[in-house]
């Protein structure tokens, strides 16, 4: 029987997916799993906004930082809070979660919770924009505001980006993204603030969600670069890093990008076992979360199969509809309440 040329090349195309799904299957699993003996960091949460509904509230969890799972039945979790949500644990061991309306809301909020079970009201700062030294010339603008706390310091550090241009130029105008730049305040207590904010960088480029991170007694600044991409600037709108001794810095050069062109919000975990780092970034336009995997903040790093239609290649998966946000480790007891509370919602 004589084989058309369709049937030839769906012969073809049929072994290729077979010999590549072997692979696959045999393929390393990404490292920093707690296979053999109790895991450093028991469980994780990820507390993000979706896709249909913009700015608030949502949480999924995990007990391995690479398979999520949403909780509440796809629900709010509160419906009080908006913002890019984004949590650190604070001075006095309880969680504090910051957020604003929107990026022409000037009031930055702050919600306190004990068990990330429920949040309460804290206090909020209006930060006097146009006092920044250097960038008098600030719009009325806040974007994304990010919180750290710093032990060594007892500080928590504040840090979001404010645009320089002109009220008349609307936000889905490129030239409002290229004139950010990331400010900061800081606070003892988040109740009292500086006077005025400062730049957090020199550099006279576009930088966006910025995070604080440490890894031993070093201090990362983890940014998107918010340039748009060309042949003359080929790292635009990817996630980069930086270091110093100080999370004021001075801050080291920018590292190449860890990311494809087009990913922000990142967000950052140590694995299971401690030893690894898992620097996850939201992918657009179009919906999808990526990962980027290494042992070190300084790199190099490396980008698992995941979050694809393929199961068999998945190493890596997060509910479909989530956006920005943060993700943080907590305790199997916490991880258990959460569930308890909130349930996890069917696949």
């Amino acid at each position: 029987m004589k084989t058309t040329r369709r049937e030839y090349l769906a012969t073809i195309a049929t072994m290729l997916v077979l010999l590549s799904t072997h692979a696959d299957q045999n393929a390393p699993k990404i490292p920093g799993q707690a296979l053999d003996g109790k895991p450093v960091h028991e469980a994780y949460v990820f507390a993000h906004m979706k896709h249909s509904d913009y700015g608030r509230l949502y949480y999924s969890a995990s007990l391995d930082g690479l398979h999520w799972q949403e909780l509440n039945g796809g629900k709010r979790i509160s419906e009080e809070y908006k913002g890019h949500a984004d949590i650190c644990k604070g001075h006095d061991g309880r969680y504090y979660l910051v957020g604003n309306n929107n990026d022409e809301d000037l009031n930055i909020k702050f919600w306190v919770s004990d068990d990330l079970l429920s949040w309460e009201t804290y206090s909020s700062v209006t930060p006097a924009l146009q006092k920044t030294p250097g960038y008098e010339q600030a719009r009325n603008a806040i974007g994304a505001p990010k919180l750290f706390y710093d032990d060594d310091s007892s500080r928590y550090i504040l840090t979001w980006h404010t645009p320089h241009v002109s009220d008349d130029i609307p936000m889905a105008d490129e030239r409002f993204w290229a004139s950010q730049r990331t400010l900061y305040l800081t606070s003892k207590n988040l109740k009292k603030f500086d006077k005025f904010p400062q730049r957090l960088f020199p550099w006279d480029m576009a930088t966006i969600d910025t995070i604080i991170r440490k890894q031993g007694d070093t201090y990362f600044a983890i940014i998107k670069d918010e340039r748009y991409p060309s042949l003359d600037c080929v790292t635009g709108k990817t996630i980069r890093l930086c270091h110093s001794d100080s999370p004021f810095g001075p801050w080291s050069e920018l590292s190449a990008p860890v990311s494809p062109n087009f990913r922000e919000a990142a967000t950052l975990i140590p694995s299971p076992d401690g030893k690894v780092w898992y620097l996850y970034f939201e992918q657009y336009p179009g919906i999808s979360y990526g990962l980027t995997v290494s042992a070190d903040l300084n790199g190099p790093w490396f980008q698992p199969s995941g979050n694809t239609s393929f199961a068999d290649w998945d190493k890596y998966s997060l509910p479909p509809t989530v956006r920005h946000g943060c993700m943080l480790p907590i305790s199997r007891g916490e991880y258990d309440a959460l569930v308890e509370k909130f349930g996890i919602a069917a696949e």
